[in-house]
């Protein structure tokens, strides 16, 4: 993927160009490495979870650490919430009917996915068009991305939209997403185009 991501907030988002790359495994969990601006701002770094431990690493030109978190609880079911999200439109077929997978429906446009790993459990709801494509997705994350650097539950989502064939599956390459998604908070700190996807395939030996 590539596109603009911040590290800024709503008033001062300061995008940088970005370059990243991502294995998402729901629900195990994902890694992903991130490459962003450019010159004396080079940052670089990567966000993990694996089994209910995750971290995330960033440094300003390969030395000096600009962010670091992880490690305990709290963090790792922020990042539970996110990588569900995104298996929901980037890895579709890990959430097929299961028994940790329960799908209800919300009106005649939204539905709602549940899935549980072990303690940990995110809803999200997605929106979708007559079209059935997935436009819009929402759940509340926990987190501490508030003025009070405390976590809690809160909304984030992002649109989604020019959506292209990759391996049997039509999704959704243009994301935008964000902190108090649909409040007048919202700050889309990610904006991405999907460049390309790969499923991985089964040997025949």
């Amino acid at each position: 993927m590539e596109g603009d991501f911040s590290l800024g907030s709503k008033t001062e988002p300061n995008y940088m160009p970005m370059h990243a790359e991502q294995i998402l495994a729901a629900p195990h969990g994902f890694v992903w490495k991130l490459n962003a601006g450019h010159g004396l701002m080079r940052v670089s770094g990567s966000d993990v979870a694996e089994n209910g431990y995750s971290w995330s690493r960033f440094w300003l030109l390969d030395i000096a650490p600009v962010a670091r978190a992880g490690g305990d609880a709290d963090h790792a079911r922020s990042a539970f919430g996110r990588y569900v999200v995104e298996a929901v439109f980037w890895t579709p077929a890990a959430l097929l009917s299961g028994d940790n997978i329960r799908w209800d429906s919300i009106d005649e446009s939204t539905v709602r996915v549940t899935l549980t790993h072990g303690e940990l459990e995110q809803a999200v709801d997605l929106t979708i068009a007559a079209d059935g494509k997935l436009t819009k997705v929402v759940f509340q994350r926990w987190s501490d991305e508030n003025k009070d650097k405390l976590f809690r539950r809160q909304p984030f989502g992002g649109y989604l939209s020019e959506y292209k064939n990759f391996g049997g599956f039509r999704l959704p390459t243009r994301i935008e997403a964000g902190n108090f998604f649909e409040t007048d908070n919202y700050f889309a700190f990610f904006k991405v185009t999907v460049i390309n996807i790969r499923f991985p395939t089964l040997s025949r030996d």
